[in-house]
């Protein structure tokens, strides 16, 4: 199914964006995890709508309902996340449901037949015969990653536990661009930092010229797109396979589960294009005796297979399709041309909100290839070798 994802841990999102709730399944999360569900609000709070000037004005709370998988603490029976806040995995599929409570349907009425430019509107109406869910986007809406943030929240404190930190910024909004993170010796207080403010960069300063441009995209009835940078830290050397299950294409393809995402690279990514092998190629080092590289153009992957150094990529995000100015589309009952004026509650910017999201794609991409590691040793120590 299009909406799972993983091999060791296993997610399915579920929902649509104005239906009674979204929601996530996760197979895989051992037993006796334990998890800080205060954390967990407080990391889906950063991509819940409606807080400040550069996100919809939707108000929805995506506060989740634990259903199956996670109960409180021995001793703190009959209460929903114990008394310290803290919940503990069984060893059964964790689902949790955030309640849509905040949806306005009628702002969707008309687009059955006229098709949003840059939407998936059109092509949902061909693959599924008009029976699509139009309201919000319906499956195809960034709603849907509310629930992917829940799951990427229980990932990230697992990782954070076996000593594997990652953290995003605004990497750009426009033109305009932040401080990219050190590839080579990237300190954890900086990794984390972005995410700990309102608005995520490095830079405060370039942050503010960021919101002024989003601000005068809305105010102009249009939108911006902009870049995120996300990376991990403590990673041992040696996660991933050759060929088609490499870090890259793990990361890849979850993140690309994420709406308006349109190019991802690794490392220097497209830059190593124009460089020479003598500038590109990673000198190795002996570093604290441990083997290490001078320079980190790769990312930190090297035939998709983690290296030891700090992971390192960049996603592009797209402007908001949902604009308010007049486009041009068609009407498809009428197969002729036509003006199109969108209306409702939409993001002149998806940039700030998707940092949390690009984190929790990486948390579980992180995962699945840490549990695949440890199931590889697990089958190597019982063989003998």
């Amino acid at each position: 199914m299009s909406s799972e994802y993983g091999k060791n841990i296993r997610i399915s999102i579920f929902g649509q964006s104005h239906s009674q709730g979204i929601g996530v399944v996760m197979d895989g999360i051992p037993a006796g995890e334990r998890f800080d569900m205060e954390a967990v609000k407080a990391f889906m709070k950063r991509r819940a709508p409606g807080q400040n000037a550069y996100s919809t004005a939707r108000k929805e709370e995506d506060l989740p309902e634990i259903l199956s998988g996670l109960l409180p603490e021995e001793g703190d029976a009959g209460t929903s996340t114990g008394a310290c806040g803290c919940l503990v995995s069984c060893g059964a599929p964790v689902c949790a449901v955030i309640q849509n409570r905040d949806q306005r349907s009628k702002d969707y009425s008309g687009l059955r037949d006229v098709p949003r430019p840059s939407h998936a509107d059109y092509p949902a109406y061909v693959k599924y015969g008009n029976f699509h869910d139009i309201r919000g986007g319906g499956h195809f809406s960034g709603r849907l990653t509310a629930p992917l943030c829940f799951a990427g929240a229980l990932c990230r404190q697992m990782l954070a536990k076996r000593g594997i930190l990652l953290g995003a910024h605004i990497a750009a909004i426009g033109s305009i661009q932040d401080q990219p993170y050190d590839p080579v010796n990237l300190d954890p207080e900086v990794l984390l930092s972005a995410g700990a403010g309102d608005f995520p960069v490095n830079d405060p300063g370039q942050g503010e010229k960021m919101q002024d441009l989003i601000a005068s995209a809305r105010q102009e009835g249009d939108s911006v797109g902009g870049i995120i940078e996300c990376a991990a830290i403590g990673l041992p050397c040696g996660l991933g396979e050759p060929i088609f299950d490499g870090v890259e294409n793990k990361i890849a393809q979850i993140v690309f589960g994420i709406p308006a995402v349109k190019g991802l690279e690794f490392g220097e990514g497209f830059r190593a294009a124009v460089l020479r092998g003598s500038e590109h190629n990673d000198p190795y080092e002996i570093a604290d005796g441990e083997v290490r590289t001078k320079t980190n153009h790769a990312g930190g992957i090297l035939g998709g297979i983690t290296t030891g150094m700090p992971l390192i990529f960049r996603a592009a995000v797209k402007p908001t399709p949902s604009i308010a100015k007049e486009q041009a589309s068609v009407s498809l009952s009428r197969m002729e041309e036509t003006g199109l004026q969108i209306h409702g509650r939409h993001d002149p910017c998806i940039v700030p909100r998707a940092v949390p999201c690009m984190e929790a794609a990486l948390a579980i991409a992180l995962w699945d290839l840490y549990l695949e590691a440890e199931h590889q040793n697990s089958r190597i120590n019982r063989n003998g070798v």
